[in-house]
């Protein structure tokens, strides 16, 4: 099975399996290449439907120059904790395509990945802009975004003039009461939409089971974080006493 990266050929030939509604393991298949291979190639690319060789191959090898300025920068700065780069590199592009996968945007996408991988929690815009080799307004697009999901915080240290960007412990949890209450509402609109169409009719009962399936999926999530977040992230114990007394 052939490794490295992908030919411009194979692009190609990704682009004609798409067209031609083949899965990505057969596509994989035809090319002697890893499904994981295809899949991540695509999504980091604009998805399915969006998918553009030229502009695949265009992004590769912009990555690939991109990788080896950061070796070059790695050398003169090495990693504070010992961690071997190009392994970072690559475990930062395989979050980014997993965020891309579960519908976040590709902006967006590299803005969390960089993020949660960042040992300081957070980062300023300049630094974003630079880690990512985009422009500053890219990135406020991307934090503005994300804001809007709950996903990323803002906010200042004391005595910095800069604002930064990250996450806290309650982000996840955020993120999840925001995702219960989106499809909370559209339970609601199901709902609402029975007796429009006339209760016992075949589209009022369709309306009315999704209501019903809907609510109970947004009171699990809803359950199920609360819970998460008061086992993982109590402080044991006495630890506030300590805290005071230290």
């Amino acid at each position: 099975m052939p490794g490295g990266r992908l030919t411009q050929q194979e692009r190609q030939q990704i682009a004609s399996g798409l067209a031609d509604g083949l899965a990505y393991a057969e596509i994989a298949r035809r090319l002697d290449r890893p499904t994981s291979t295809v899949t991540r190639e695509v999504m980091r690319n604009g998805g399915p439907t969006a998918y553009r060789p030229e502009l695949a191959q265009r992004a590769s090898e912009q990555r690939a120059r991109r990788r080896r300025r950061d070796a070059r920068q790695a050398k003169a700065a090495p990693d504070a904790y010992g961690r071997d780069p190009e392994a970072v590199r690559a475990y930062e592009e395989t979050l980014t395509t997993v965020f891309i996968a579960s519908g976040t945007p590709r902006m967006m996408a590299r803005v969390m990945a960089c993020l949660t991988l960042s040992d300081s929690g957070s980062l300023t815009a300049a630094e974003l802009a630079e880690r990512l080799q985009v422009s500053p307004a890219s990135v406020s697009k991307a934090v503005a975004f994300l804001e809007s999901q709950d996903l990323v915080r803002r906010y200042r240290d004391e005595g910095d003039r800069r604002e930064r960007y990250g996450f806290d412990e309650d982000i996840w949890y955020q993120s999840m009461v925001a995702s219960a209450r989106s499809t909370a509402q559209v339970a609601a609109a199901s709902r609402e939409g029975v007796d429009v169409m006339g209760r016992g009719t075949p589209a009022a009962t369709r309306l009315e089971n999704a209501a019903r399936f809907l609510d109970f999926i947004a009171e699990t999530m809803l359950g199920a974080a609360e819970e998460a977040r008061d086992v993982l992230f109590e402080k044991p114990e006495g630890t506030e006493e300590n805290e005071e007394k230290g």
